[in-house]
């Protein structure tokens, strides 16, 4: 062996060394011993064993032969095998997107524009292979035949419950009130704020029943009542959020259940039912127009960041629309001068898109697209209702003044 002192080898320098030596000692005819794997050697290399006389090995030459072998050991590439995947039947083939960017649900903004989801748009449709096909959406993100059949069905028990059985109508103007006052409460959750829903229920219940038995007066007595009921509830159940709480509920017995109560006010007058017709046909003509001309030639939106899908030429729409019917509606129903429909048509859909603005703010605030899911294509109760709770009290006070102007003139 070399004299002098050797550089202490590190575990692959050992282990290389080792081969090398196992190398030279077949050709050699002679065996060599191997170190003890995981340690590292302080000396010179291990010399192999002394079975018969042969030249010593140089650690210099054979530290140079190991790096060499290593080098080229970790140059050679290693065969992967490589599985053959097994035949899939063309029906099952599905060619989807990447990995990394899963499928995201289409966002309010999104639903409300039509823009389709920008994940699934990235994909072909002509390379699912067997896909079920989705069920095709209305530009306004809605299943448009289910909302149109919720909406029959709901006008046509509004119409029973005016011209046939009126208390089906003060029943369904006391359930309408119930829910939508649960759904906003439901809602207010989303902000920490909690809200008892007891008094709204009473709300619900009393304010239309004083509206139909008492008019306006027993209304207004009644609704004050109801905010102390409220207040007293609320109080009971500590201080924290009381405030809050408090707040919100005033709020929700003075958009819903209050507002509501002016239909029934509207039906103890001369020609109450044609009347209430009249304003119910207005509010669903604000909506048709609004949306078939909004849909075609919608371009400009009213106010993008809170309601997208509302534009100026849709509102234009609905005001022509609700104008003709309005005059319409008032000569042949109400024995009325054209021009009184063409007045009424004006506030109301101004009402009602007030409504809706207001309805699509508070979600916004709040976070959600729906106020529930209780009527297919719809959403909510107050998804219907936020234009209709607007158009009803000025509807009544509206109507009083043009008859008014009407007995004058």
């Amino acid at each position: 062996m070399a004299s002098g002192e050797a550089k202490p080898l590190t575990r692959r320098e050992a282990r290389a060394l080792y081969e090398a030596q196992q190398k030279d000692a077949k050709r050699r005819g002679k065996s060599a011993v191997a170190p003890e794997a995981g340690t590292e050697t302080t000396q010179a290399p291990v010399e192999p064993m002394q079975a018969a006389p042969s030249a010593p090995v140089d650690s210099k030459q054979a530290k140079e032969r190991a790096k060499a072998a290593f080098t080229a050991q970790d140059r050679s590439p290693v065969p992967v095998p490589v599985p053959t995947p097994a035949p899939v039947p063309a029906q099952e083939l599905k060619v989807e997107g990447p990995a990394e960017h899963p499928p995201v649900s289409d966002s309010d903004d999104l639903a409300e524009s039509g823009e389709p989801d920008a994940q699934r748009a990235s994909v072909p449709t002509e390379l699912l292979v067997g896909a079920p096909a989705e069920p095709k959406k209305s530009r306004a993100g809605r299943n448009l035949p289910a909302a149109i059949g919720v909406g029959v069905l709901m006008l046509g028990l509004v119409l029973v419950g005016l011209f046939l059985f009126e208390p089906l109508l003060v029943g369904i103007i006391i359930v309408l009130s119930g829910i939508g006052c649960w759904e906003i409460a439901r809602a207010t959750t989303h902000a920490k704020t909690s809200v008892p829903l007891v008094p709204l229920f009473l709300a619900s219940a009393m304010l239309p029943i004083s509206a139909i038995w008492g008019g306006l007066e027993a209304l207004g007595f009644t609704y004050m009542i109801c905010l102390i009921i409220a207040l007293l509830v609320r109080l009971t159940e500590g201080l924290k959020g009381a405030a809050a709480s408090v707040m919100s509920s005033v709020f929700i017995i003075s958009w819903v259940p209050l507002l509501l109560s002016f239909a029934l006010l509207i039906l103890d007058e001369h020609n109450g039912q044609w009347l209430i017709a009249t304003i119910l046909l207005l509010a669903v003509s604000n909506d048709t127009f609004g949306y078939i001309v909004g849909v075609l030639f919608g371009k400009h939106p009213m106010a993008p960041k809170i309601s997208p899908k509302k534009s100026w030429e849709g509102f234009a729409g609905s005001m022509l629309g609700s104008m003709a019917v309005g005059a319409l509606a008032m000569y042949f129903w109400l024995d009325m001068p054209w021009w009184t429909g063409v007045i009424l048509a004006f506030f109301t859909t101004i009402a009602a898109t007030t409504g809706d603005f207001s309805e699509s703010m508070i979600k916004r605030e709040l976070g959600i697209k729906d106020m529930s899911n209780l009527l297919p294509g719809h959403g909510g109760i107050m998804d219907r209702l936020d234009s209709i709770v607007f158009v009803v009290p000025l509807g009544y006070l509206i109507s009083h003044l043009l008859t008014w102007s009407v007995s004058l003139s």
